[in-house]
């Protein structure tokens, strides 16, 4: 690899150069990096998934509160949840990235080889991008593609009334160190790691895909209330959710215990990338064995209504309310 000792050195094509002697090719790849376009098979039977992610620097992440080995693979993180979610298998990922005077050549490193290493746990590889200067914040562009067969394909649509509402994981840990960093305080190693590098439910997705379990899905970007609001709003039903029964970690229970006003984070607060989905109750021993097997706990928290009946939820006092399904918009006021 040629040395160089600055971006300004390297240039685009030789930051590119440097990036592809670094990415694997995939199976399925016949043109990668280096070309107008990428070139790939999906295979017969299949169907392609294609979702997109941007991370601004001061709106999704500060460079000051993670490092950037983090950051790549929570860039590649993010965009494989959302493969996840339809029950699919990560294929191909495309990275675009507007790049600030001030990165190193060290620092782009580090991106690179986290979003790389995230990308290869997958099974996915990185088959193109586009690189450019940006005048001062750090802008990450993630297109991710994945397949899966037509006939298990999982969407926000499918979900039955009556069904069971179940979640992966616990709920709050990544907003809980959010907060704990905004207020100028350290968050647990614990929360840090689920708040900089999470983890997509890849194997959960797909086994409940596969299985024909469960009958819509989504994963926890946004917060609980608005995520499981697009499940409401597409299938047409209305929820019931007990408060009580939502996973929490040990770490956000004992922070709740002397900060009661936090319990918003749990509903509210965002990029956990757990799992929702409904499925019928009569899968819950199906449910058990498979948590048991990919080691990921689930949990059922409420119960799909018809619509008329809205979103209602029993505090951890046990008074129940109608709620808005409301969390995370980037462009609320």
């Amino acid at each position: 690899m040629t040395s160089f000792t600055s971006l300004a050195q390297a240039g685009e094509f030789g930051l590119i150069e440097r990036i592809k002697r670094q990415a694997r090719q995939g199976d399925n790849l016949l043109l990668g990096i280096g070309d107008d376009c990428s070139a790939t098979h999906v295979a017969e039977g299949k169907v392609l998934l294609t979702s997109k992610d941007l991370l601004i620097e001061e709106i999704h992440f500060r460079r000051c509160w993670t490092d950037m080995y983090s950051l790549g693979r929570k860039s590649a993180a993010v965009n494989l949840s959302d493969i996840a979610a339809m029950g699919g298998t990560p294929l191909h990922l495309y990275l675009g990235v507007g790049l600030p005077a001030d990165l190193s050549l060290t620092e782009i490193d580090n991106f690179s080889r986290g979003f790389l290493d995230e990308s290869d746990q997958a099974g996915a590889c990185l088959c193109g991008g586009d690189t450019c200067r940006s005048p001062d914040k750090l802008i990450i562009s993630v297109t991710v593609q994945g397949s899966v067969s037509a006939t298990e394909m999982l969407s926000r649509k499918t979900a039955q009334e009556g069904e069971a509402l179940f979640v992966s994981g616990t709920l709050g840990d990544s907003a809980l160190a959010l907060a704990l960093l905004q207020r100028g305080e350290n968050p647990s190693d614990f929360l840090s790691q689920r708040h900089h590098r999470p983890t997509p439910r890849l194997a959960l997705g797909q086994a409940l895909a596969q299985h024909g379990i469960a009958s819509s899905m989504i994963d926890v970007s946004d917060g609980l209330l608005s995520d499981l609001g697009h499940i409401l709003k597409q299938s047409g039903l209305g929820a019931h959710i007990d408060q009580q029964q939502i996973p929490l970690s040990n770490e956000v229970r004992h922070h709740l215990q002397g900060h009661p006003d936090d319990e918003e984070l749990i509903l509210q607060g965002g990029e956990d990338y757990e799992l929702l989905f409904s499925a019928p109750s009569r899968y819950s021993d199906d449910l058990e064995a498979l948590s048991h097997r990919l080691n990921v706990p689930i949990t059922r928290i409420g119960t799909l209504l018809n619509a008329e009946q809205g979103l209602t939820i029993v505090q951890f006092d046990g008074e129940e309310k109608q709620v808005e399904a409301r969390g995370f918009n980037h462009f609320r006021l």
